[in-house]
């Protein structure tokens, strides 16, 4: 592990970081490293006098510099290869270099750029950042999460790269995805980076152009499955348990066979959480809420069609299924307002191949039908795709839609932008501007954007500032109403903020995770401490702490 502290003063709040690293060793290390900006007395101290250019600057210039850089190159791929060397390199300007240029920059560091750069990993591969355990090494977990680079760890990520945005089985390249993800904890949340670890569970691929890529990274074998894939989860699970047992760990992209049965079987056990299935289900059921009250019309009379039945699909429908329950329904009718479809079509309880959890709502003698054939026969007042399936909605299922209810409500959310249901602005021209539209991956700024960084950096910030030793469905609930409130007022307006605002809609996640937490007794926070306070102070950002030798003891 990297020798460093972080140090704070008291009564100043003012952090400074001490460290034993000098020279070029300190200039290599991405946590520590200020280029230019090595003050002339941190030169001297750290044995850096001649290894830097003379001037010295003030991170301002070097952000200037780095954008002019960022601007020359052309092609979202090769933006995302500058930024993610400048990530390797010197943290604390890559922040805030991001942060000053969020709208811009969030595409090409996540969706849809990152799916670029998870297909072209072991292509492209410079330098490794997380940990890597694979299942060969699952009886050395203990000495693997003992080799991490940061001393204190508050968040993890973790995938096995088998379902990886809307482009499936992508092996090793997965651990791009981790690696963003706590990006944007600390973009929008405030996280600070020195407490994240990304983890990378190798479990194989199913990809056969992966396996027989001679310049492929991962381990070379099928995916282990059942008992193997069980074991080797409970191992890293209990790895985590021991090393960091008031961590949050955060699921992603994890296929639709293990994503639920995981949280179900360790959700009691630690502060976890899926975010394909709940942050993307908090989310998207906040951009509903908002619909369903500038419509004036009750949750409970909805009809919902969700095109897509693995994690993200049944997530959504987890938590519409919750909100139908706070208005009245029973678990049994808030079910049967739903209808969830697949590859085979129309889920249905005599198909074989179903999860337990798509089982809960395949419906009776039903099965198969096509989507085109659901919206005709159900008139969905809603419909909602995480399909993976370009431009399925077509103008006629819409129109179909559209001649049944006034004002549909159509949520594209696959990504890639490439994989979307439909384009935004299809949906509004075939239903002569009615139709209330969010997306999952961005298409301009007037339309929505049911981005899960929305929810999880904020609940993220929350957990770590509140001291909460579980995330459970009422915190869950009470972010859905937060994001519900942050929505513009304007009636004709976005159904979610503006990606501008992550950072003040994460505060207010953070207190509302904090709130209910401490109602009901999930906090450590002591209860005199000001919420408030304890967010700002808890909110990392992006400029440099001075750094001093640490003296031998």
């Amino acid at each position: 592990m990297l020798d460093y502290i972080i140090r704070r003063d008291p009564k100043t709040n003012e952090e400074w970081i001490e460290t034993e690293l000098t020279g070029k060793a300190l200039l290599s290390t991405f946590l520590l490293n200020k280029g230019t900006a090595f003050s002339y007395e941190e030169r001297c101290e750290l044995g850096l006098l001649g290894k830097l250019p003379q001037k010295i600057e003030i991170l301002e210039e070097q952000v200037l510099r780095a954008y002019r850089q960022y601007k020359r190159y052309r092609s979202p791929l090769q933006k995302h290869i500058y930024l993610n060397n400048m990530h390797d390199k010197n943290e604390v300007l890559f922040y805030r270099l991001i942060s000053e240029h969020i709208i811009e920059m969030l595409p090409i560091i996540y969706t849809p750029v990152v799916s670029l750069a998870v297909q072209s990993f072991s292509q492209e591969f410079r330098q490794p950042r997380g940990l890597y355990i694979a299942f060969p090494d699952q009886d050395k977990i203990k000495s693997i999460l003992e080799n991490r680079t940061h001393p204190e760890i508050k968040i993890i990520v973790v995938t096995d790269g088998e379902r990886i945005l809307g482009i499936g089985d992508q092996g090793i390249g997965g651990i791009d995805i981790p690696i963003a993800k706590l990006m944007l904890y600390t973009i929008c949340g405030g996280v600070n980076p020195y407490f994240t670890l990304p983890i990378f569970l190798d479990a194989g691929t199913n990809n056969p152009k992966l396996l027989k890529d001679p310049l492929y990274l991962g381990w070379r074998h099928p995916r282990v499955t059942g008992k193997d894939y069980d074991e080797f989860v409970a191992k890293f699970v209990d790895g985590i348990k021991l090393h960091f047992p008031k961590a949050f760990l955060h699921w992603e992209d994890f296929g639709r066979d293990n994503a639920k049965r995981i949280l179900d079987t360790y959700q009691d056990q630690l502060c976890t959480f899926n975010d394909d299935m709940q942050g993307t289900g908090v989310v998207t059921l906040a951009a509903l809420m908002v619909a369903f009250k500038r419509l004036n019309q009750p949750f409970s009379q909805q009809r919902f069609v969700i095109f897509g039945g693995g994690t993200a699909g049944v997530g959504i429908a987890d938590q519409i299924t919750i909100a139908l329950q706070h208005e009245g329904l029973t678990l049994n009718e808030a079910r049967k307002r739903i209808w969830l479809i697949d590859k085979q079509g129309l889920l249905d309880r005599n198909m074989t191949n179903l999860t337990l959890s798509q089982m809960l709502y395949a419906r009776e003698s039903e099965g198969g039908l096509s989507l085109k054939e659901v919206v005709e026969k159900v008139h969905p007042t809603v419909l909602i795709g995480c399909s993976g399936m370009g431009g399925v909605f077509s103008e006629s299922i819409v129109q179909t839609m559209a001649k049944y209810t006034e004002r549909p409500i159509i949520f594209p959310l696959s990504n890639p932008t490439e994989l979307s249901e439909a384009n935004p602005a299809d949906i509004l021209n075939w239903t002569d501007g009615k139709a209330f539209v969010a997306t999952g991956s961005p298409f301009g700024r007037e339309f929505a954007q049911c981005n899960n960084l929305f929810a999880f950096p904020g609940i993220g910030l929350g957990l770590i500032a509140g001291q909460v030793r579980k995330l459970n469905q009422s915190i869950l609930w009470r972010v859905v109403e937060i994001l519900a409130e942050s929505a513009p007022s304007d009636p004709n307006g976005r159904l979610l903020p503006d990606l501008s605002e992550t950072k003040q809609v994460a505060k207010r996640v953070a207190k509302a995770v904090i709130e209910q937490a401490k109602q009901e007794q999930l906090s450590d926070l002591n209860p005199l401490v000001d919420i408030d306070h304890i967010i700002d102070e808890t909110f990392w950002e992006p400029y440099y702490r001075p750094i001093r030798l640490k003296k031998p003891i």
